[in-house]
Parts: structure tokens; sequence; C-alpha cells
């Protein structure tokens, strides 16, 4: 069913040209949304990304950039601002999810992982909350977590612990700004059917085409986390119909934290 709850949502979408980004992205369109800046890496894959938003009516810019670039982060803020004349929305849906467990993550993988994860959010968080209080307007950030922020596999080390910080950074953010109403959410993913993890269960784990059908045929609900219908959940938090609610940290996935399993 179509909803107008966020007409007047402006909106940075990182890792915006496939995946969880994208399907964040066009469910923003198809609620009203019809200013949104996309961050990625891959230039065409963007371009074709944001041709097919402004298919739908959207004003779309595509802005190239490698978010674990403190400078290159900066620079997205400082043009989505410029050419969507303001923003008042940030979704963090960009990561790596490199492998590597504590002893076998070295101090290259360690900081790749801490810089596109952690900090990259951060310095675009800083970014949209100063834009934001300049302006004395309010506003919504949704992180794309991952229930390893719970633990993690053990080949996920790196990756679960700069989860957990961004877990962490999203409360922080929450409780700093919710008089500004500025608010800060987050959404804790499971396994997913993406074509990032399609390269990640090939290149890591050696796995067939087929791997997403073994895959979910031993979930409890037949299949992974589908980005269209997280995408949902992600854009009810950025807009004004979620209210009051902030530093939540909601997981989304069929495996319940904290049960026993035999």
């Amino acid at each position: 069913m179509t909803t107008e709850r966020n007409a007047d949502t402006r909106a940075i979408v990182t890792g915006g040209a496939q995946g969880i980004g994208f399907a964040v992205a066009e469910t923003l369109v198809n609620e009203g949304c019809r200013s949104l800046a996309l961050v990625g890496r891959d230039e065409a894959k963007g371009e074709r990304a944001a041709d097919a938003l402004r298919a739908k009516g959207a004003d779309v810019v595509f802005i190239g950039a490698d978010i674990s670039d403190v400078a290159q982060c900066q620079r997205v803020v400082t043009t989505a601002v410029e050419a969507l004349g303001g923003v008042n929305a940030l979704v963090n849906a960009a990561a790596t999810s490199a492998r590597g467990s504590l002893t076998e993550t070295d101090e290259a993988l360690f900081d790749h992982v801490f810089a596109t994860n952690v900090r990259g959010p951060f310095f675009l968080k800083q970014g949209v909350v100063r834009h934001l209080l300049e302006r004395g307007a309010p506003g919504s950030i949704v992180n794309v977590l991952s229930v390893n922020v719970h633990c993690g596999q053990p080949f996920l080390a790196a990756y679960s612990a700069s989860k957990g910080a961004l877990a962490t950074l999203t409360k922080n953010t929450a409780n700093a700004y919710r008089a500004n109403r500025i608010r800060c959410n987050a959404v804790l993913p499971g396994w997913m059917d993406t074509e990032g993890e399609d390269m990640v269960q090939k290149k890591w784990h050696g796995a067939g085409d087929d791997w997403l059908e073994k895959a979910e045929a031993k979930q409890p609900m037949g299949k992974l986390v589908k980005p269209r219908e997280m995408a949902g959940l992600v854009t009810y938090m950025l807009s004004p119909g979620s209210g009051v609610m902030t530093g939540a940290l909601v997981d989304y996935d069929q495996n319940v934290s904290g049960i026993f399993g035999g």
C-alpha cells in the first residue's frame, strides 16, 4: 500500500546503489520522498540506480565516495546539502563484512573494517547533525547494524566489534540530540539475501550458485532476510510517523537472541 509518510524526507543513503541501501531508497520514493542522495563507490552502478529512481519522479543525485575516508564523508554531506537544498535524514547502510577471526585479523584488516563500519558513519552523522543544528531543524538517522552485535561468528571478530561500536554510537547520538528533535535508531538484520552476500559466500566460503537455496532450506521461516521487506522498517524509523522513537536497536531476524539451542 502506498503511503506519503516520507513526503518531506530529504535523505542521504549510503550503499544506495544495491542491496539494503537501494531497497531503502526505492521504498522512500514509493513513500513520497522526492529528494535523495545515493552514495557508493561504483559510479556506473550508482547512476543506474539513480536513473531507476528518477524514473519514479524523484530528484536523485549519485555521489561517488569511499566512506572509509573522512574527507570523502564530509564531501558527501556538503554535496548532498547543496544538491538537495538541505537534508533531514541519513541511512548508514554501506559496510564491509570482511572475514577474520581474532587470531587471523591483522592490523590492516582491522583498520579497514573500522574505518568503513564506524569511522565513516561517525563523520557522516557528524556532518548531518551539524547541518540540522545550524538550521534548527528536526531529523532522523538510521544505522544498519547486524545481529552480530550480540556476539557474531568467530570469523567475524572485527566486523562484530565494529557493529557493536556503531550500536553504542546510535544510542549516544540519540541521547545527545533528542532535545533538538534529532532521532537516531538502528536495525539489526540477520543473514540477508543480497548481491554482497552472494559475493561473500562465493569468495570466502567457496559456495556454489545454489548456496541461497540450501541456506534458505535450513531457516525457520524458509528464507533469508529480504532487503525489500526490511526496508519498510527503516523508512518507518526515518519518517515523522515513528514519533519520539530514538535510541532503539531493533533485531530483524527469525532467530531470537538469547534462546538456548540444543
